[in-house]
């Protein structure tokens, strides 16, 4: 059975940005606003897009990504026509395939695409929180009659040098590509999501590589070559929520703009849920001499301290006379006796002892998964 449109998800990046949180997993595995991992918002975007099939390009530590994924089921990604692939370097005959670039990793692909025969394929990244309607974007590129259409979103003009910038006509077509400019001519960022005509890319990909092998990325080479070529590349508003969590900063702030209830990413919204694969845990307990203020409380956690503008995850304890603030506390962290957290992120597993101070003025303290900070209470 042809597919119309396969989704391919580029998951394999190292994100040494992240520090310790990306020591031994991948990013897109990074936890996510309680009870989420990072990947779930782009999977959960297929499914919630009509998108049956999705392959996940890995390479990067990929293990807790892939158990993360399993067979696709918290998705719905597990029926009949329906199914999530997960694609990792491999040797052959040929060498091995280590994955070079996000072009060079769907040219290594080709096969299962193939295997797939997608009239399109959509491009994504597995680190990115947002929610948008794939759908309307193919409509769109339909419409258009184009060969690559490019999802964009406008950035305040003095972050634009940060971003691969698309300058458009009056039509929405794109004319000219600049990949971070020192000097933007418009505030259209790539959001690094792409619907390509598949018989057009792959041409252009095996092209490349049976001569000089130079189409290794999209954005800096795939894209700038179909715009050489005067071939139909149209830009894709989007005005929603859109965050890239790849620093310490914007994976904080992403967080703590979750928390508020009328963040943009609505997640309280049934018509467009975002799903996950999570343990069973027990119903949280509040103890009498906790405090709990503007926060998200998951299943499985025990607090006997105080919390305010924090988020914890599934299974964490906060144990009498600790106070935590403005932080994110992952999944089955303990947190002794009159510690004090603030303005951090506590990985998962992670221990503080009693009494120990997770705080550094002017920056966003990390603690890494299963470390230990301070001394554990006898009682642990």
């Amino acid at each position: 059975m042809k597919t119309e449109m396969l989704a391919m998800i580029l998951a394999g990046g190292q994100g040494t940005r992240l520090g310790k949180l990306t020591k031994n997993i991948a990013k897109p595995a990074v936890p996510f606003g309680g009870r989420y991992r990072i990947i779930d918002f782009t999977l959960s975007n297929c499914i919630n897009s009509g998108i049956k099939n999705v392959g996940v390009v890995t390479q990067y530590q990929p293990l807790a990504l892939n158990n993360h994924i399993g067979n696709g089921a918290s998705w719905g990604l597990d029926g009949i026509n329906s199914g999530v692939t997960i694609l990792q370097p491999y040797s052959s005959s040929d060498g091995e395939k280590w994955f070079e670039g996000t072009a060079h990793a769907i040219y290594q692909n080709i096969s299962y695409i193939d295997q797939m025969d997608p009239q399109y394929v959509l491009i994504l990244s597995g680190d990115h929180i947002y929610k948008m309607n794939y759908e309307t974007m193919l409509e769109e590129h339909i419409a258009n009659n184009a060969s690559l259409t490019v999802a964009v979103i406008e950035v305040p003009i003095e972050e634009a040098s940060r971003f691969g910038i698309m300058n458009t006509d009056e039509n929405d077509r794109i004319i000219e590509f600049d990949e971070k400019p020192a000097e933007p001519k418009s505030n259209l960022a790539s959001m690094g999501i792409y619907i390509f005509n598949w018989g057009r890319l792959r041409n252009v990909l095996l092209n490349s590589y049976s001569k000089d092998g130079q189409m290794l990325d999209f954005g800096k080479h795939v894209i700038p070559s179909y715009l050489e070529a005067g071939e139909n590349v149209y830009s894709y508003h989007f005005d929603g929520y859109w965050k890239d969590v790849g620093t310490i900063d914007s994976l904080w702030e992403a967080n703590m703009e979750f928390i508020r209830l009328e963040n943009e990413l609505d997640m309280r919204n049934k018509s467009w849920r975002m799903f996950s694969k999570n343990t069973i845990s027990p119903p949280h307990f509040i103890t009498e001499t906790a405090s709990v203020k503007n926060s998200l409380v998951v299943d499985g956690c025990y607090v006997a301290g105080s919390v305010k503008n924090s988020i914890l995850s599934t299974d964490v304890q906060i144990k009498i006379g600790s106070t935590i603030e403005n932080s994110v506390i992952m999944p089955g962290a303990t947190i002794g006796k009159n510690a004090k957290i603030k303005n951090a992120i506590i990985g998962e597993n992670a221990i503080i002892g009693d009494n120990a101070v997770v705080y550094k003025e002017n920056d966003i303290e990390v603690v890494g998964y299963s470390e230990v900070i301070g001394v554990q209470s006898d009682e642990d």
